[in-house]
């Protein structure tokens, strides 16, 4: 493992934020191989022994981001009392304390995340922080101007109005019609019962896109550690930046 900042091996630890582990550090409560830490250090957990008031440190393993593209008939749950099969069922050694990030019905298929971070996942799910999320929806028969116009503007649901939406038409020869939509709520089966409410049946409905990751060429059923540079979009997105090390 490479060197890395001690109050980043403390936070992961358990010592607080990395400000709160600067404070044990400037305490002289850290040693490292016996002597006396100080703040700015580097340290190796697997060859050196870092300790806090006499007690070696346990460090936890980094959160982790998983990327999956969920086919069709799978549900997301942990359990299933009815036996159906489940996104984990279908995740190779998912790692301990692992939540999928909002829900996609069983007949809905493409881009879920899960993740270890229980912060970040509240919060990509929080309408405060309305994170896009994209869909291919195909659409029995023609849809008029009018009614894409509708969704465009929010139509009215049993559980209140939608918010605008951005629906376009996507290449294809109607009927059925092929579009693209997103939207940042979250409301159980939306997309679906938004079509329902201009008065069209979605046949087939895939998410695409959370935030600024993209499903691309991801085939159904597989997955991917979601990317350095994208789990530090997402962090962004939701406020949870942290700061680059140096």
């Amino acid at each position: 493992m490479p060197l890395e900042r001690l109050q980043k091996l403390l936070a992961r630890a358990g010592y607080g934020s990395r400000r709160g582990a600067e404070l044990v550090i400037a305490a002289g409560r850290v040693t490292v191989d016996g002597a006396p830490a100080v703040l700015g250090m580097r340290a190796d957990p697997d060859t050196q022994r870092i300790e806090v008031d006499g007690e070696p440190i346990r460090i936890q393993p980094d959160d982790v981001t998983i990327v999956l593209n969920k086919p069709t008939g799978i549900v997301v749950t942990a359990v299933d009392d009815r036996g159906r099969q489940t996104v984990f069922d279908i995740l190779r050694d998912p790692p301990p304390h692992l939540r999928y990030v909002g829900r996609l019905d069983r007949d809905t298929s493409g881009l879920l995340l899960l993740t270890t971070n229980g912060e970040l996942a509240h919060r990509l799910t929080h309408p405060r922080y309305e994170v896009m999320k994209t869909y291919e929806a195909t659409v029995d028969g023609i849809v008029a101007d009018e009614s894409l116009q509708r969704l465009r503007l929010g139509v009215m649901l049993e559980d209140g109005m939608t918010a605008p939406a951005t629906v376009e038409q996507l290449p294809g020869m109607p009927p059925p019609t092929y579009l693209s939509v997103t939207i940042h709520e979250g409301r159980n089966r939306q997309v679906r019962r938004m079509f329902e409410a201009v008065g069209h049946h979605v046949s087939r409905l895939r998410r695409t896109r959370f935030g600024p990751i993209a499903l691309d060429d991801l085939a159904p059923g597989a997955s991917r550690v979601a990317t350095p540079a994208e789990l530090a979009k997402l962090m962004s997105l939701v406020g949870l930046a942290e700061r680059t090390e140096v």
